[in-house]
């Protein structure tokens, strides 16, 4: 209010947004920092989220204020897609994949209503998977294998419940 700028520009009809919606950073420049594009067959929006140097950081779907299916998350001021998302009402579901800037896969860990559930792989941009491991409500459970960047095993063994069991290598 103190700066006299505007904060978004849209249309509303009957109370509701409708078509796309420009939100602005608080500077004299202005600058376009989230566009939300509003359906009205779902009730959704698609929204982008952008730097100051007008580089997208984010962008997916929007339904009654939740996260809905992908979403992507952008290297820094790069083109080149850092993380790849999944959500069913808000929550993180299904693989959740994030690159290396080379676009080389650096972590694919599988998810269930926002938990980390399932298989779980970390590389290395050379292709060597340094972490093999299983998760069951956010802890590890299960065999893991953990890699140096040589591909030799360092150490492998068992979890339960979050906690190392067993005779470990």
């Amino acid at each position: 209010e103190e700066s006299q700028r505007p904060r978004y520009e849209g249309i509303f009809e009957h109370g509701k947004e409708v078509g796309t919606f420009k939100f602005f950073d608080d500077t004299k420049v202005g600058t376009v920092i989230a566009t939300r594009e509003f359906s009205a067959k779902d009730n959704s929006c698609y929204t982008i989220f952008y730097n100051q140097k007008k580089n997208k950081v984010s962008e997916g779907k929007v339904v009654n204020k939740q996260f809905e299916g992908e979403w992507k998350y952008y290297h820094e001021n790069m083109p080149q897609i850092m993380t790849l998302e999944f959500y069913i009402n808000g929550k993180l579901n299904g693989t959740r994949k994030v690159f290396f800037k080379s676009g080389i896969i650096a972590e694919e860990t599988d998810y269930k209503d926002g938990v980390k559930n399932g298989l779980s792989k970390i590389y290395l941009e050379n292709g060597v998977v340094i972490e093999e491991s299983n998760y069951v409500n956010g802890e590890y459970e299960g065999k893991a294998i953990f890699r140096t960047s040589d591909n030799q095993i360092a150490s492998e063994g068992v979890f339960n419940k979050g906690k190392t069991v067993g005779i470990w290598k």
